[in-house]
């Protein structure tokens, strides 16, 4: 009876390793990648069949190449997670989907898409291979240094919409830099201020909240929630690919209460330590995505003068 009852857990067959495989590719930060298509729509490309399937096969790819890095950094965190009162429940930490297994799925999906990204176009090919590098030295190195670790997030960023861009063959505006890059800065300070404040934190599983204080990560939320609908506004009106009425300058209020919106969320609710469940749960922060989409859709459609 006693033997029986301390038997170790029989290991998951094949079926269960591919199950975790998947859960750790982590498809629910899959729509990330759908700032690959800004640049398409934005620059009125979407009208060119060519153009708008070339952005959509950047955005799988995309998708592909990040699938395969979120597996090789949950085998690289699988020991610093098992720490974490959340994180030892994912598939790799929890031994559900063998480290060697992940480690090999991973690099084989992240060559693949780099081999076809530059098949498509070899710019964009480039612009992966950055994102790569640069992911790569974040999971090992980026991660566990103090504000690099925000900044290189928010690179990682800037980089899926300069591909978007890339791919398509047309000028990378400015403005697609800046925006891109203070909206996830605005994110990631955000999700650090949630993990450090959270019932979940762990410094073993993230080093890096021991260097981080809330008064420090408070101050940078206020500067990145009001830089950024700022940023966006000085866009709106000063942008040479936008029309010269200025029309677009009324999402500006769409894009400040998603802002805002989201603050009180992470000053409330401590929401933020994930921020795709904030963005794609909260129904306020939803219908402000979808409100900011369809409008800047009609008026780069039918707003011109």
């Amino acid at each position: 009876m006693t033997s029986a009852m301390h038997a170790p857990s029989p290991s998951p067959g094949l079926k269960g390793r591919l199950a975790g495989l998947a859960l750790s590719s982590r498809p629910r930060q899959w729509p990330k990648n759908l700032l690959v298509l800004a640049a398409v729509l934005f620059s009125g490309e979407y009208h060119n069949s060519s153009s708008l399937l070339a952005a959509v096969a950047a955005a799988a790819i995309f998708t592909l190449a990040t699938a395969g890095l979120y597996l090789l950094n949950d085998a690289i965190d699988a020991p610093r997670d098992r720490e974490h009162p959340v994180k030892r429940r994912r598939p790799i930490a929890a031994g559900v989907a063998p480290i060697g297994l992940a480690v090999g799925v991973g690099i084989v999906l992240s060559a693949a898409a780099l081999a076809l990204a530059t098949v498509l176009a070899w710019p964009f090919g480039v612009a992966l291979a950055v994102y790569l590098g640069l992911q790569v030295g974040y999971s090992l190195v980026l991660k566990h240094l103090v504000i690099l670790d925000l900044l290189a997030i928010a690179i990682g960023f800037v980089i899926r919409a300069v591909a978007g861009a890339l791919v398509i063959e047309v000028p990378v505006s400015p403005w697609l830099y800046t925006c891109t890059f203070l909206l996830a800065l605005f994110l990631a300070v955000g999700k650090r201020w949630a993990e450090l404040g959270g019932e979940a934190r762990s410094s073993a599983a993230r080093p890096v909240l021991d260097r981080y204080t809330p008064e420090f990560l408070r101050t940078l939320v206020v500067i990145a929630a009001a830089a950024t609908p700022l940023s966006y506004a000085l866009y709106t009106f000063s942008a040479p690919n936008l029309p010269a009425n200025h029309v677009m300058m009324i999402t500006i209020p769409i894009v400040l209460y998603g802002i805002l919106r989201y603050v009180y969320l992470l000053q409330n609710n401590g929401s933020g330590e994930e921020p795709e469940r904030v963005l794609l749960g909260d129904p306020g922060i939803l219908a402000s995505v979808v409100t900011w989409v369809v409008v800047s859709w009609a008026i780069l459609q039918f707003g011109g003068g």
